[in-house]
């Protein structure tokens, strides 16, 4: 198969994308790479601004009936021919380099971490099983797991937390579906199944060299913020330092309280310390009451410290030089951005800087409400997996 409206990477992973006016296209081609029945898996990342999640999946029943694959609603999409959002993009993994199996978690609401960690088990036995009796390049190669989680749940945290424990051995990474800017609704499907409750998880085997890793931004101040009422399950905040969560989170960062934006939030992040190590617990939007809703678990008494992003340029292109410093030339990278730092990158100009690494190392990929990165959910973080060039498949 050699794409028309994509990019075909010397793994063999092909990586097709439409906006609205190459649709059809985009839909020719997912046609012709099923057909060929050379994939074990496809993943699909979408603007459901643009595509709505029941025409994804009723132009993969019609096109693509055969392929397997997982999707997930994007706060914008990143790769492909078309830039910014408004896209769906297909990232679809050859049988021949990639053993992929899945499994859906449902109801993560209130599941509860021990059914999540059971489930998992079974199915991660089933995969080790399906290693075992086969001979394969594929399946005698090394694992990961990626997840694709409702980025509106309120749970991401015992969920990564959950998957990290059952997978043991098996690194986890990950992004939390998105609605783009609107924070109503997420959209996840599974082989033509559409939920929003739910977790999808991809066992995936290969024997092309890959290297998980993180990279944020940000360092700590000496203004400090104390959580003195809110609720942990919405993830809401009331107050800080006894006072009106949104009035004392604008004074600490020295802006005016009624101009509070998701530009704000992206410039002026906050960070809890976990083990001598500050992580971001983002703010999502202001409420009517002056409260501040989040994208990372929150609760009474935690102390968040304000932090300041410096050097998203130097941070990201050092963390994608390390990689191919470990790995080699660099193939494709899976990636997953939370869409503060590409709103952090807007507002300092910065966008085509980042653009032009992540067309370098070729990153693939959709901006996130979070990221998992082996047993943590995190914000304002870029997680990613970056895989090895390979010699070209031959009869392709």
């Amino acid at each position: 198969m050699n794409p028309k409206t994509g990019t075909r990477y010397a793994c063999g992973v092909v990586v097709l994308s439409a906006g609205l006016p190459d649709e059809e296209n985009f839909w020719t081609e997912i046609d012709a790479a099923a057909r060929t029945g050379r994939y074990a898996q496809a993943l699909l990342f979408f603007s459901q601004d643009q595509f709505p999640a029941d025409i994804i999946r009723n132009r993969m029943a019609h096109h693509a009936d055969g392929l397997a694959y997982a999707a997930c609603s994007t706060a914008g999409e990143i790769g492909g021919s078309t830039e910014g959002t408004g896209q769906c993009l297909a990232v679809l993994f050859p049988k021949d380099q990639f053993s992929i199996s899945t499994v859906r978690i449902d109801g993560i609401r209130s599941i509860g971490f021990d059914r999540i960690v059971a489930q998992v088990k079974d199915a991660r036995q089933v995969f080790d099983a399906d290693a075992a009796n086969h001979a394969t390049e594929a399946e005698q190669g090394d694992s990961f797991a990626i997840c694709l989680i409702d980025g509106l749940s309120v749970v991401e945290e015992m969920i990564t937390a959950a998957l990290h424990w059952a997978l043991d051995d098996i690194p986890l990474l990950g992004g939390s579906a998105g609605d783009s800017m609107h924070f109503n609704k997420t959209s996840l499907i599974l082989n033509g199944d559409i939920s929003d409750d739910c977790a999808i998880v991809l066992f995936c085997r290969t024997a092309v060299p890959f290297r998980i890793f993180k990279t944020d931004n940000f360092v700590p101040t000496e203004r400090k913020l104390v959580v003195t009422r809110s609720d942990p399950e919405q993830r809401i905040i009331y107050e800080f330092n006894a006072a009106e969560a949104a009035g004392e989170y604008a004074r600490a960062v020295g802006i005016d309280p009624g101009s509070l934006s998701p530009m704000s939030f992206a410039s002026h992040p906050l960070v809890v310390r976990v083990g001598g190590e500050y992580y971001c617990r983002s703010v999502q939007k202001v409420n009517p009451d002056g409260s501040l809703s989040f994208f990372c678990a929150i609760d009474d008494g935690i102390v968040l410290t304000v932090a300041e992003p410096t050097g998203m340029t130097r941070s990201t292109n050092e963390a994608f030089e390390g990689v191919a410093n470990e790995i080699g030339p660099v193939d494709f990278v899976l990636g997953f951005d939370c869409v503060l730092r590409r709103i952090d990158a807007q507002n300092r100009q910065a966008t085509q800087r980042i653009q032009k690494i992540y067309e370098k190392y070729n990153v693939v990929g959709f901006n996130t409400y979070g990221e998992q990165y082996l047993s943590m959910h995190l914000n304002q973080t870029f997680t990613g997996i970056a895989f090895a060039q390979q010699a070209a498949i031959a009869g392709e």
